[in-house]
């Protein structure tokens, strides 16, 4: 598990909560920035310190009380963090409901996770932070079909099929045979290859590995 999480919001009572789901899950290495300029400074200072954060968790509005900020919001703290630290883990814990917007976390700033709050947030916080402890993105049910919609590739029932069944660990070469017994019509080999290639290339990507995870991450398979 994370041993040590940044956590970047200006209400104290929601601070307290995630920091007692941290604890839950036996995370004791949590640090506390009201401000965004102050997170940010963390960041950079343990980096210095060799002692990076494997975690943020942040809000995306934070109040402004009067004190001139550099950085005014969480959005431009996560951009920020990927500049210093682009392999930073980051969760996104707010109110923000625009599906648009949660999308747009995922594919611009490339986020781990977003949790929005509300009634169960807490046993989603939770989820959330095991999940990207795993290695893998945590998209809430209620927006995964807008972060799909933003995909670099239109993916069809006919890739579904193709990425699934390497994603079971079936050989690239075995796939035509599972093709057929669907009765599917494009399913020679060469069809197999000719369209991950397609996914591939379109995604930017050059291994199978790498297009399963895509896949996997943002819950296509």
């Amino acid at each position: 598990m994370f041993k040590s999480v940044l956590i970047a919001e200006d209400h104290q009572s929601t601070k307290v909560a995630v920091e007692q789901t941290l604890k839950d899950l036996g995370i004791t290495g949590s640090q506390y920035a009201y401000y965004c300029d102050d997170a940010i400074l963390r960041v950079i200072h343990c980096l210095k310190e060799e002692q990076p954060f494997e975690l943020l968790i942040t809000d995306l509005s934070f109040a402004d009380d009067g004190r001139e900020q550099k950085i005014e919001s969480g959005t431009g703290l996560i951009e920020s963090v990927r500049n210093v630290q682009p392999d930073l883990k980051i969760l996104v814990f707010s109110g923000e409901t625009n599906p648009a917007v949660v999308s747009s976390l995922f594919q611009k700033l490339d986020i781990n996770g977003y949790v929005r709050k509300g009634r169960r947030d807490a046993l989603d916080l939770r989820d959330a932070i095991e999940t990207i402890y795993k290695g893998k993105k945590y998209i809430p049910t209620e927006y995964v079909q807008a972060v799909r919609q933003q995909n670099a590739y239109d993916f069809t029932d006919y890739d579904i099929m193709i990425v699934s069944q390497l994603a079971k660990g079936t050989y690239q070469k075995e796939i035509p045979a599972y093709l057929q017994q669907q009765k599917v019509k494009a399913s020679s080999l060469s069809s197999v290859e000719k369209r991950l290639n397609q996914i591939k290339e379109a995604l930017g990507f050059t291994k199978n590995e790498q297009l399963i995870a895509y896949c996997k991450d943002y819950k296509i398979i």
